[in-house]
């Protein structure tokens, strides 16, 4: 079972990535929270403070690699990081009777899901691998195993996360650093409550985060819930495309743009 004393958290301001920050704070350890919401970061921060752990808090845009670069360096230097997580994201989909998606939105999803993913673990690898230590933690979503059809661009930037989690653990294999990936289904939170439609086994924040944490200590490389989505979306790979697309019927919905998390 590892444990983790010097850890960073993107999107920290709310749903996974506060329950997440909050599960994961006890006496000891440090904690670097990131986000753009700087009132909501420090609400996350005094509720890790509340628990015993030390806070830090940079409000900071994850599609910006330079200030990402210097605040994880910056913190890094205080305390060598051993828990990375790359949690900040946003959520947008189709909107009714209009095709294709508005303007800029699938470029936004792209630059922040899996742009923002490439700007927290980028400036960390060189560290972490000089180090032989370490865990990198990349939050992708049930989209990437089943693509949403109302969800296009949502879905695609979180396959590429999924990508990129499957090649960069081969990758540093033997280098001493582990890599996670995470695929939630829903989970409440500001994010959640834009899906306007069928949003089944839906989970609290606050279990979801018990569960990636829980994976984590136990060293997990993939960590999927709730198993009554994992197991359809997983023999859904096995259909042809025809049986594929039925599936998805049910699961269509309005999906409202947020501003991140």
């Amino acid at each position: 079972m590892t444990a983790f004393g010097s850890i960073v958290l993107t999107g920290a301001s709310s749903g996974i990535g506060r329950a997440l920050a909050e599960e994961l704070a006890r006496p000891g350890r440090r904690l670097l929270l990131t986000g753009r919401d700087e009132g909501r970061l420090g609400e996350t921060a005094a509720a890790c403070v509340g628990k015993g752990a030390a806070a830090v808090v940079r409000a900071v845009d994850s599609r910006d690699p330079e200030a990402m670069a210097a605040a994880l360096h910056a913190f890094d230097d205080e305390g060598p990081v051993d828990l990375l997580i790359a949690n900040a994201g946003v959520s947008a989909g189709l909107e009714p009777d209009r095709m294709p998606e508005a303007a800029g939105v699938s470029r936004r999803l792209l630059e922040t899901n899996y742009g923002g993913v490439l700007n927290t673990v980028e400036p960390m690898l060189p560290r972490m691998i000089a180090r032989r230590s370490g865990r990198v933690v990349l939050i992708s979503s049930l989209a990437a195993l089943r693509p949403q059809p109302d969800m296009p661009s949502y879905s695609a930037s979180k396959m590429a996360v999924r990508g990129y989690g499957i090649a960069l653990r081969g990758w540093l294999k033997g280098k001493g650093v582990g890599v996670t990936t995470v695929y939630p289904g829903f989970v409440t939170s500001p994010m959640s409550a834009r899906h306007r439609g069928a949003k089944p086994f839906e989970m609290s924040a606050e279990r979801a985060a018990r569960i990636i944490v829980r994976g984590l200590e136990r060293d997990r490389t993939v960590i999927a819930f709730p198993w009554q989505l994992v197991l359809p979306a997983m023999l859904n790979m096995l259909l042809p495309p025809w049986a594929s697309d039925l599936t998805n019927i049910p699961f269509r919905a309005k999906v409202e743009p947020d501003d991140g998390r």
